[in-house]
């Protein structure tokens, strides 16, 4: 099952996509379920799944994308999980997850424009295999952690690599400079989240091409740490780490620049495509 968020001219909805329309969920279930979010706080999959033969209320070339989670709680990001990744950053591979959290309004949908700041032009790109909590906890252990996952997605890391050096915080959170989508594929329905090919294209050519099988930390040991400090909620975000191959490893510098397309494509998950548009003003 495919869930996504969007947005036509009636406003912000949620759906289930089916072939190339959308089921539009927000229509049929919004007074029990007010956004994805909620749908998954209140684990509403089954009524969502229900309505997969209801046909389709939207052609998927008529709706706006949105980030899979517009109101995510929190977005949380593993730096240095591939350590081929680590070796061509000149970074040390850390002892434990290297954690960094993203704000919502750093990311846009899929087929949405990704802004290249005014302030920098050493705007990389990140692609990774993101997953969407489905059932709360704290203190997961890691046998138990796959069944708090509801879904897995592709995410772009937009990373502004000056300032990043002095402030991981403001490097991985301009406005628009990353995504996630296009659609969250529900767990236990896609493949092996730890078997995945992962492929970043710029402008058509392959700058990353990984298997997930390389991630250090797993999906489980990844939620198990985090759910130590802090309770997991239904609709967090967490993204799994970019493997090697990024602009900033690269001699010279590849950087994302105005005209630009980048895309990150997930083996079973589908296909997230941005173009990279210049700062108003």
């Amino acid at each position: 099952m495919k869930l996504l968020s969007f947005k036509t001219a009636a406003g912000d909805s949620y759906g289930l996509v089916e072939g190339n329309g959308v089921v539009d969920l927000g229509q049929r279930l919004g007074s029990k379920y007010a956004d994805l979010r909620a749908l998954l706080e209140d684990g509403g999959q089954d009524d969502a799944a229900a309505l997969s033969d209801a046909g389709a209320d939207h052609s998927l070339d008529d709706i706006t994308y949105l980030q899979v989670i517009p109101n995510a709680r929190r977005i949380i990001c593993i730096g240095l999980n591939y350590r081929e990744h680590a070796e061509e950053m000149g970074l040390e591979f850390p002892k434990d997850p290297n954690l960094f959290s993203k704000w919502p309004d750093a990311l846009v949908g899929h087929e949405q424009d990704v802004i290249c700041p005014k302030a920098s032009s050493n705007f990389d790109y990140e692609g990774e295999l993101a997953f969407i909590i489905g059932k709360p906890g704290r203190h997961i252990a890691e046998d138990g952690a796959m069944a708090h996952v509801a879904g897995y997605a592709p995410f772009l890391d937009g990373s502004l690599r000056d300032f990043q050096g002095h402030s991981v915080i403001a490097g991985k959170n301009f406005q628009h400079s990353g995504s996630c989508g296009p659609w969250m594929t529900t767990a236990g329905e896609g493949p092996n989240p730890m078997d995945l090919q992962l492929t970043t294209r710029l402008n058509g050519d392959v700058v990353q091409n990984e298997s997930t099988e390389q991630l250090f930390y797993s999906v489980p040991n990844i939620i198990a740490y985090v759910s130590q400090f802090t309770p997991l909620h239904p609709g967090d975000v967490i993204a799994t780490g970019t493997p090697s191959g990024v602009g900033a490893g690269r001699k010279p510098p590849l950087w994302m620049k105005p005209g630009d397309r980048i895309e990150v494509e997930i083996s079973g998950l589908g296909c997230l495509a941005n173009n990279v548009v210049a700062e108003d003003g």
